[in-house]
């Protein structure tokens, strides 16, 4: 696919807009503060992937508090882990920035690499999380592409509603085209961080605000009147939630973080008339006896059959996200 590359001079007007438009609206937050680790900027980045900005600032701070360097995380119980990771979603991004954070201070001396083939190789990092942590805590040149900047970018200066399909060498190397020289005012940094925001506050997937975007004069999309995207992949999609495997492992899971022992396997699919009482009237579960956990159980229960319970308990422990022991069911160790 061919891409637009704008003139030297419409460039630099775009630089200019951007960079003044991010300097008096960027939203003040924490990872953006002066002297932010790169272990707290890596942080803020595996939080912010697939979940709202304004449910990981309260995590990110809890989080950075426990454990403000990589060797802290690497030490702390999974289990302790799982609880604080709580609200995020996909709890396997807790299991990896664990794993990453136990390389990096086995061998990286506690101090997360800036190099971005370095930062690759690290588990759980993509190429996205290498650029976005090599310019944003770094400060290194590099092209940080995520969906907001390639709809920036794609709006702008080719003209289309959406970018084409999956990111491509093409693509990223059309992108870095626009990214400013290095220099000690960092421009480039401010650039990616700049264009993200404008991606996510104005120049919105579904009702973009051209009225006030600052690249508006620029905009070949606006220009042509903003022409339906041609691409289905691209189509706004809505992911079911209830009744879906991925509620009920969270029900699941929600049991295990509220037990404070292990859980007996049958307790998940057992009536409700199978509860042991404990002595304050709820279920005693291997000692756990505690209301929210009968709470939590009863809700898996509502959610599936014993059969599908099951085979998700069966896969929770496979990606590492429970455990069993003789005594029964708990988050890892």
């Amino acid at each position: 696919m061919t891409h637009r590359t704008p003139a030297e001079t419409d460039l630099a007007a775009a630089h200019e807009a951007v960079l003044t438009w991010f300097d008096a609206h960027a939203r003040d937050l924490p990872w953006r503060a002066p002297g932010t680790s790169a272990w707290a900027v890596l942080v803020s980045e595996i939080m912010s992937q697939q979940t709202p900005v304004a449910r990981v600032v309260p995590r990110w701070r809890d989080w950075m508090a426990r454990w403000p360097a990589p060797s802290d995380l690497a030490a702390a119980p999974t289990a302790e882990v799982l609880r604080a990771w709580d609200s995020l979603g996909y709890p396997r991004r807790a299991l990896r920035l664990k794993e990453c954070a136990a390389v990096i201070a086995a061998e990286h001396g506690d101090r997360v690499p800036c190099d971005e083939e370095t930062l690759r190789a690290l588990p759980g990092i993509g190429a996205y999380t290498a650029a976005a942590v090599a310019s944003f805590a770094c400060g290194r040149r590099t092209t940080v592409l995520d969906v907001n900047i390639r709809r920036v970018l794609a709006r702008v200066f080719d003209g289309h509603a959406h970018p084409k399909g999956a990111l491509t060498k093409s693509e990223t190397a059309w992108a870095a085209e626009f990214v400013p020289a290095d220099g000690p005012d960092a421009r480039h940094v401010a650039w990616n961080a700049g264009v993200m925001e404008l991606g996510a506050l104005v120049c919105t997937s579904r009702n973009p605000a051209c009225e006030v975007c600052p690249l508006a004069e620029q905009c070949h999309w606006l220009a042509a009147g903003r022409p339906a995207g041609d691409d289905p992949a691209r189509k706004p999609k809505t992911q079911a939630w209830h009744g879906t495997d991925r509620q009920l492992r969270g029900a699941i899971m929600a049991v295990l973080k509220a037990a404070e022992a292990p859980v007996a396997r049958d307790l998940f699919t057992a009536s409700a008339t199978e509860f042991d009482s404990g002595p304050d009237g709820t279920f005693d579960a291997q000692g756990a006896t505690h209301e929210a956990v009968e709470t939590a159980i009863l809700r898996v229960r509502e959610l599936g059959d014993g059969q599908r319970i099951g085979r998700l308990i069966d896969a929770l422990i496979a990606d590492g996200l429970a455990a069993e022991s003789r005594a029964g069911l708990h988050l890892p160790h």
